[in-house]
Order: structure tokens, then C-alpha cells, then sequence
């Protein structure tokens, strides 16, 4: 369990910061492949608010995950 709570806590790559209020930020993982017994390197892109807009490509940042919003 971490400090805040159970909420899941991911570093990551910030990979676009196109959108407004939103970056797209690349988490790594790795996985053992089940056969040959090898680490592979897993990447799985997440979408993240930026209220303010200051993050840039290149800046690790931690994502938190949140309840569900509505639209």
C-alpha cells in the first residue's frame, strides 16, 4: 500500500504534449516471456490531465489514478 492510499501510482515518459489540459505519457514495464524466460519490455500509453500545462516531451511524471469523472 502506498502513501495515498490504494490508489495505483505509475511513472512514466511524457511522449505528446499536443492536447490542451493533456499529455500522453508512455509507462514501461517488464514481463518474463513465458516460453524462452526472457524480460521484454512492455510499453502501454496513458492519457493524463495537465491543468496547467506544464509539462513537456522528455518529463517523467507520476500519474495517481482517481475515481471515475462524468462528461
Amino acid at each position: 500500500m502506498n502513501q495515498r492510499g490504494l490508489r495505483k501510482e505509475r511513472m512514466g515518459l511524457v511522449v505528446s504534449d499536443r492536447m490542451h489540459k493533456t499529455v500522453v505519457v508512455a509507462v514501461e514495464r517488464t514481463v518474463m516471456h513465458p516460453k524462452y524466460k526472457k524480460y521484454l519490455r512492455r510499453r502501454t500509453k496513458i492519457k493524463a490531465h495537465d491543468e496547467t500545462n506544464q509539462s513537456h516531451v522528455g518529463d517523467r511524471v507520476l500519474i495517481v489514478e482517481c475515481r471515475p469523472l462524468s462528461v
